[in-house]
């Protein structure tokens, strides 16, 4: 059953797909940048960092209230070890009892413990004043000349602390870019006195290029920043506040204000050295949804299988991804999420620190099986144009978008009307194959229930329980998202069950040789069945932000292995094209979820099965 189209789509809107996908004689409205998490962008795609960082911050505000109120007493665990090696590898985990979602157990734990600093990094004696601006940056030869320095500065000394000018004091420390260029790792410590500090770094012409005030649950600051090949960074040490990053870091006595000052340690360091690194086991059944969030000095949080296999690793909070209603840990310094695959003894880990540290640990069982009876999930493909509200997707500014249906671009694609249901069909039995089919065969979960519905040949469920749906349709100019496909979260355990996700159609159907990512570039007189390409690609996109919405991250896109979860940038392997470069063709490829690498590039590491992760979001549940 078709349903009715929203707003002006109904009225008959033509789109000549010109650019945008708007006519001359529309306005242009203003596009915002998604989270590249979240998306599956064009391969030219060129991302708005500080709209990105914008958002981000207002979602973790959001989150961490969401986590803040979480019931339930945890288990507390203390470390064992002093000093390190015992416990600084998976095979060395102290084991936690007591924690897990079965019965009689606790599934909220609370670990604590101490990250010993590494004894080998040298100490050198504080660099003098003035040094409150790049041109005055003292020289601390990391990581071109040295692995790594430690040091000791004041905030305050110079002329221009509460004892000067009152403009506020900023120290400013170079680091030299090698002949490969590396990370380096930049960090504060403040044993004593009222110093909240505020760490910042800058190109040589002053921009900024990243910033960090406080380590979770310390007034410490952590920062790590990339030294491109025969460049300098500077970073930049000060209070924390409004007067923390001055008006001109080229020049001295630009700051606003004096914040806090006072006396601060400073460790800039690339390479492991001698690294401490915290190990803890706990049971876990299949299907059990682990979260960890690491504070205090540890800055890195890891899990590892029953293997010793590093499954998840992270050193980022990107909870402010999860689902409105994800009971998931958050507002921490690194946050890890895990879908256990069968039942055994995991371990989480912490590094990259010195210190004390606290971690939250919490299990849950995926989110349809905490409904009262056995309910079948649904994905709702949409086909007919809908009515969106943006703001689930961080849009600025948000709002109600009408978004024209998947006819209205068959044109660009050398397609009539007539081809309709041959490009829907394929759209259908790609998204179907890869979740009720493959799934079903593949993963370990034997209460899985999902079905796929359509526009076409289904009613409408959409705003009914336990239904998600992908938007198959709409242009960036009709949405104002800068994407070709976007979920609303990711969403391990999958507890936000009613959510939507786009696949917009504009950029796919570009001219060929306009974009790497238009499904024209690699359609030629060779395609043997052109609608079955067309729709067998964009039910892969499909599969992928569903995929997102059932829980698993980006992984790699320019391995041996194609995945649905790849990253956007590589489209050619994401639509199955094979070694011809041609679509529609006998040497095409089946792309499923994959155990793969996580995407490097988003700052994690590990291995995610993908296949294991979704199929768990479609369980069932026991009774």
């Amino acid at each position: 059953m078709r349903k009715r189209l929203f707003g002006v789509l109904a009225a008959g809107v033509a789109l000549s797909l010109v650019a945008a996908g708007q006519s001359a004689a529309e306005p242009v409205q203003q596009v915002s940048q998604p989270d590249p998490m979240l998306a599956f962008l064009p391969a030219e795609a060129k991302i708005d960092w500080a709209a990105v960082q914008r958002n981000r911050e207002s979602r973790k505000q959001a989150r961490a209230a969401i986590a803040a109120k979480s019931a339930g007493t945890p288990l507390t665990y203390g470390e064992k070890e002093t000093g390190q090696g015992a416990n600084d590898t998976p095979a060395q985990a102290e084991h936690v009892a007591g924690f897990g979602t079965g019965r009689g157990k606790n599934p909220k734990l609370k670990l604590t413990g101490d990250l010993a600093g590494d004894p080998t990094i040298p100490v050198v004696t504080p660099f003098p004043e003035m040094n409150d601006a790049i041109p005055n940056a003292a020289d601390t030869h990391v990581p071109a000349q040295g692995r790594a320095v430690r040091t000791s500065g004041t905030i305050g000394d110079g002329p221009y602390g509460s004892a000067g000018d009152g403009s506020g004091d900023h120290d400013f420390y170079k680091l030299t870019g090698g002949a490969t260029g590396q990370w380096a790792t930049v960090e504060t410590h403040t044993p004593t006195g009222d110093l909240d500090t505020l760490l910042a770094a800058f190109d040589a012409n002053g921009q900024l290029q990243g910033q960090n005030d406080n380590l979770v649950g310390t007034t410490d600051s952590r920062l790590r920043v990339f030294v491109q090949p025969g460049t300098d960074v500077y970073v930049m040490v000060a209070g924390a506040g409004p007067g923390g990053v001055p008006t001109d870091p080229l020049k001295p006595g630009t700051g606003k204000r004096v914040t806090t000052e006072g006396a601060y340690d400073l460790t800039i360091a690339t390479g492991d050295g001698q690294v401490d690194r915290d190990f803890f086991s706990v049971d876990l059944k299949a299907g059990d949804v682990l979260g960890a969030s690491a504070a205090g000095r540890a800055t890195r949080v890891m899990v590892h299988d029953p293997a010793g296999r590093e499954v998840f690793g992270s050193s980022q909070d990107f909870s402010f991804l999860y689902a409105e209603n994800s009971p998931m840990p958050a507002g921490g310094n690194a946050v890890a999420d895990f879908v256990a695959p069968k039942d055994g003894r995991y371990t989480v880990g912490v590094e990259d620190g010195d210190g004390a540290y606290d971690v939250t640990v919490e299990a849950y069982r995926p989110g349809s099986e905490l409904n009262p009876r056995p309910e079948v999930l649904t994905i709702f493909l949409d086909f007919d144009g809908a009515r969106v509200n943006t703001r689930i997707f961080g849009a600025d500014p948000a709002g109600n978008r009408d978004l024209s249906p998947l006819k209205n671009f068959l044109p660009a694609w050398g397609l009539t009307n007539a081809d309709e249901n041959a490009v829907i069909d394929s759209v259908v039995a790609t998204v179907r194959e890869n979740i009720e089919h493959d799934l079903a065969a593949k993963g370990t979960n034997k209460r899985f229930a999902v079905r796929v519905l359509n526009s076409r040949d289904h009613a409408d469920p959409w705003g009914q329980k336990n239904v998600s749906r992908v938007v198959v349709g709409g242009t960036i100019a009709e949405s104002g998202i800068s994407t070709v496909g976007i979920a609303q979260s990711i969403d391990a355990g999958n507890f936000g069950k009613e959510e939507t996700a786009l696949v917009l159609l504009d950029v796919l159907s570009k001219p060929a040789g306009q974009s790497a990512t238009s499904l024209n570039t690699y359609i030629t007189p060779a395609t043997v069945d052109k609608a079955a390409f067309i729709g067998r690609a964009i039910g892969n996109i499909t599969a992928h932000e569903a995929g997102h919405m059932s829980g698993s991250w980006h992984q790699d896109q320019f391995n041996a292995v194609n995945s649905l979860m790849d990253q956007g940038g590589n489209p050619k392997g994401m639509f199955g094209v094979g070694p011809d470069a041609v679509g529609g063709t006998a040497d095409d490829v089946d792309v499923d979820y994959q155990e793969d690498v996580l995407n490097p590039n988003e700052g994690f590491t590990g291995l995610e099965d993908s296949v294991n992760r979704t199929a768990w979001a479609y369980t069932r549940g026991n009774s």
